[in-house]
C-alpha cells in the first residue's frame, strides 16, 4: 500500500520555529523508514500565506504581501535542506494549482448544502484567524491561545459551513483505533464534538480582507483562511485535475497527518468534516505533538528565549540537530530545552557516545584487520521492536534502541579490551583481538543501518567506513 505522510503548514509571518523543525523532522524519519522497507511514499510539506495575520504583518514590515509570502515561503524551503528533508512534495497556498483546489472544494461542500450565508456578529481573534465563542474565551473575555491579543467584535455577512451536520460521523471516525494519537488528543476531538458542534464562518468580506482565494461566484467574499489551507493536504497531490496522485496515495493509501496540538479542532474535526462534505476520504491517522519550551517558559521573542532551527544547525550541525529533537524532546509531551542542555546532550551522546565509539572501533579495523569485515545475516537488518517504535510516533525510543547498542558496544570493549589484545606476541590472543574488533564492526554496521532513518548521513558514513574498513573523519566535532 502506498503511504502519504503530510506536515501542517506555517504561517508565513515568521521565520522558521524549533516546534515546526521537529514536525518535519518527525515526518521525514517515518517517511524515511517506509521507503526503507520499500513503501510507495509521498511526504509533503509547504506554507500557508493567506488570511489577515499576514496581511497585517506584511503592512507592518511596509512590503507588498505577495513579496513579503515569497520571502518567508524561500525560508521554509531552505529549512528542507538545513534538515535534510526527504519531502516529495512542497505546497504553496498562493500557488494557482491550490487555489483551483480549494475552489473545487467550497463547490463541492455547497452542493452537498453544506455552504449557507448569514449575518455575524462575534469576536474575532487574529492570531487564531477565527471567530471566538465564550467556552474559547478566559474570564475577563480573551482568547485562551492568544490572550495577550485584543478580540475584535465584527459584525458581517458571511458564509458558514454546516459543521454542526457532521458530529454523529465524526464521533463515528474518532472511535476507529488509532484515528488519533495520542489518545487523549482523541479524548479532546470526542468532548469537544459532544459539547456541541457550531456551525463555523468560512469567508470574509473582501472590502474588510482582501488577501485570500475568492469564493466562487461572489466575487465580493474572500475564503477563511483555514478552509483554503487546509486544502494544501489534496492540492499536493493534484487534486482535483491530476488523479494520479491522489488515487495512489489519499484514497487508496494510508494517509498519516503531524500536527501540534493546538491543532485538534482544525486537522482532526473541522478538516474531516470538509471532507465528509465533498464525498472524499477521511484522514487515516493524525498524531499531535508536544510543544517545545526554554528554560520553563514558552519560547517567545520578548524574552529572548526562542530558539532558531538554523541556529542548531550552525552550531551542532544538521545530524545532530536531527538527533536532539527526535531524542530529547518528548513525542507527545512537552519538553524544556536550553543551551545549556542542548550542549550536555551533544557532548555526552554524539561527542562522547557514537563518535568515539565509532572512531575507535574503525581506527582499530583500519590498523589490525587485512580489509573489510564480512557481514553477516542480519547485521543489516532494522528489528522489529525499532519500527515499532517509529510506527507508534515514539521517535525518541526509536533512538534509544540505538544508543542501548552503542552502550552494549562500549562495555563489549571495555570488557574484551581488544586494543590489548592484538598487541600480544600470543597469536592466539592477537586472533581473538581481531575477532572483537570485527564483532564490534558488524555492530557498527547495525547501528548505522537503524540510523538511517534517522540521522541519514551519518548513518552513510558509518556504513561506508564499514564497508570500506577505514576510520571516518570525525563525525561530531568538539564544540568551540
Amino acid at each position: 500500500m502506498a503511504r502519504y505522510i503530510t506536515t501542517t503548514l506555517p504561517y508565513v509571518n515568521a521565520d522558521p520555529h524549533i516546534g515546526f523543525a521537529l514536525e518535519v523532522i518527525q515526518a521525514d524519519a517515518l517517511a524515511r523508514l517506509w521507503r526503507l522497507q520499500g513503501e510507495d511514499v509521498f511526504f509533503s510539506t509547504g506554507t500557508d500565506e493567506h488570511g489577515q495575520k499576514i496581511l497585517q504583518a506584511a503592512e507592518k514590515a511596509g512590503q507588498d504581501v505577495q513579496e513579503y509570502v515569497d520571502h518567508y515561503a524561500e525560508e521554509f524551503k531552505r529549512l528542507g535542506a538545513a534538515l535534510s528533508l526527504s519531502n516529495d512534495g512542497f505546497i504553496r497556498t498562493t500557488e494557482p494549482r491550490h487555489l483551483t483546489a480549494a475552489q473545487e472544494m467550497w463547490r463541492r461542500c455547497n452542493e452537498a448544502g453544506d455552504i449557507y450565508k448569514k449575518s455575524y456578529t462575534g469576536y474575532y481573534c487574529v492570531g487564531c484567524e477565527s471567530y471566538k465563542t465564550d467556552k474559547d474565551l478566559t474570564d475577563d473575555g480573551h482568547c485562551l491561545i492568544h490572550p495577550h491579543l485584543t478580540l475584535e467584535e465584527i459584525t458581517e455577512e458571511n458564509y458558514f459551513f454546516r459543521f454542526s451536520k457532521y458530529a454523529d460521523q465524526l464521533l463515528r471516525l474518532l472511535a476507529k483505533e488509532g484515528a488519533v494519537l495520542p489518545d487523549w488528543r482523541r479524548d479532546e476531538a470526542v468532548n469537544f464534538v459532544r459539547a456541541g458542534l457550531e456551525d463555523f464562518s468560512i469567508s470574509r468580506e473582501k472590502a474588510r480582507l482582501s488577501w485570500g482565494i475568492s469564493v466562487p461566484d461572489d466575487d465580493s467574499q474572500v475564503m477563511y483562511v483555514w478552509f483554503d489551507a487546509l486544502t494544501d493536504y489534496i492540492s499536493t497531490l493534484g487534486w482535483p485535475d491530476e488523479a494520479g496522485n491522489f488515487d495512489t496515495y489519499w484514497e487508496n493509501g494510508r494517509t498519516v497527518q503531524v500536527a501540534g496540538k493546538d491543532q485538534v479542532r482544525f486537522q482532526s474535526l473541522m478538516w474531516q468534516a470538509m471532507l465528509m462534505s465533498a464525498n472524499l476520504k477521511t484522514t487515516d491517522q493524525v498524531f499531535y505533538h508536544g510543544f517545545i519550551n526554554s528554560g520553563g517558559q514558552k519560547m517567545s521573542k520578548s524574552l529572548g528565549n526562542v530558539i532558531s532551527p538554523y541556529e542548531l544547525v550552525a552550531k551542532y550541525g544538521t545530524e545532530a540537530t536531527r538527533y536532539l529533537l527526535l531524542r530529547h524532546v518528548h513525542p507527545t509531551e512537552d519538553s524544556d530545552v536550553t543551551w545549556e542542555r542542548l550542549d550536555e546532550w551533544y557532548l555526552a551522546n554524539l561527542v562522547n557516545g557514537l563518535g568515539n565509539l565509532v572512531a575507535r572501533v574503525m581506527k582499530l579495523a583500519e590498523d589490525n584487520l587485512t580489509g573489510p569485515v564480512q557481514l553477516q545475516k542480519g547485521d543489516m537488518d532494522i528489528d522489529e521492536a525499532f519500527t515499532t517504535h517509529l510506527d507508534a510516533f515514539r521517535f525518541n525510543e526509536a533512538v534509544d534502541y540505538v544508543f542501548a547498542i552503542i552502550g552494549e558496544c562500549d562495555a563489549y570493549m571495555t570488557a574484551k579490551e581488544p586494543y590489548k589484545k592484538v598487541k600480544s606476541q600470543d597469536d592466539g590472543i592477537s586472533n581473538e583481538g581481531r575477532e572483537d574488533i570485527a564483532f564490534l564492526v558488524r555492530k557498527l554496521a547495525l547501528i548505522g543501518t537503524h540510523l538511517a532513518p534517522l540521522m541519514p548521513a551519518t548513518s552513510e558514513s558509518v556504513l561506508d567506513a564499514v564497508q570500506n574498513n577505514r576510520k571516518p573523519e570525525n563525525l561530531f566535532p568538539r564544540l568551540t
